[in-house]
């Protein structure tokens, strides 16, 4: 996990369901920090700093795309 950033931050896990899927579809390597213990403790997700959308510096680009196209070309959006 040494080369992974983050992207972007979220408070709960309902707000990202869709970009895990196209993370997924597009073979993207990621995972969310915070996300089970959050998923535990809703309310500690303010204290932890949020759930953190970690990806490998390589795909940041990608990633930064795929949520600004989520974002404006589609009538799904994270929230």
């Amino acid at each position: 996990m040494r080369d992974f950033i983050t992207i972007t931050t979220y408070t709960y896990p309902f707000e990202y369901a869709i970009l895990k899927l196209l993370l997924d579809q597009e073979g993207i390597s990621y995972f969310f920090e915070n996300e089970t213990m959050v998923g535990v403790f809703p309310f500690y997700s303010n204290a932890l700093g949020g759930i953190n959308l970690k990806v490998h510096i390589k795909d940041k680009n990608k990633v930064l795309q795929i949520i600004k196209d989520l974002n404006t070309n589609s009538h799904l959006r994270i929230v």
